[in-house]
């Protein structure tokens, strides 16, 4: 009997979303997060258990396993950063060039 969890979170990709993931891990200017997340699809797609692709990218099992879903429910598009994440700015954007603005003259 296999040891470890064995997950029936499978993928299969198209040439198409192959040649685009593997296009994304050799660019320059991608955002490192994506690049990660394709990475993930990637060894998924090769038959690579998920606590090992945790492992081998630095991440834990469970975001691991969180890219597969949205992978495997939203395809590419779900790899994507979703709108609303990250950090709010302190200051709201039409305040922020007046008040620069004001620093500037006041020098």
């Amino acid at each position: 009997m296999p040891s470890g969890r064995v997950s029936q979170k499978t993928i299969v990709l198209s040439d198409a979303e192959r040649h685009e993931l593997e296009d994304w891990l050799r660019s320059t200017t991608q955002k490192a997060g994506l690049v990660r997340r394709g990475r993930i699809v990637l060894l998924r797609a090769q038959g690579i258990p998920l606590a090992r692709i945790g492992r081998e990218v630095r991440i834990r099992r469970r975001h691991v396993e969180k890219w597969v879903d949205r992978f495997r429910a939203e395809r590419l598009d779900g790899l994507a950063d979703r709108k609303g994440r990250g950090r709010k700015p302190f200051f709201p954007s039409a305040r922020r060039g007046a008040s620069g603005q004001d620093r500037v003259r006041a020098a």
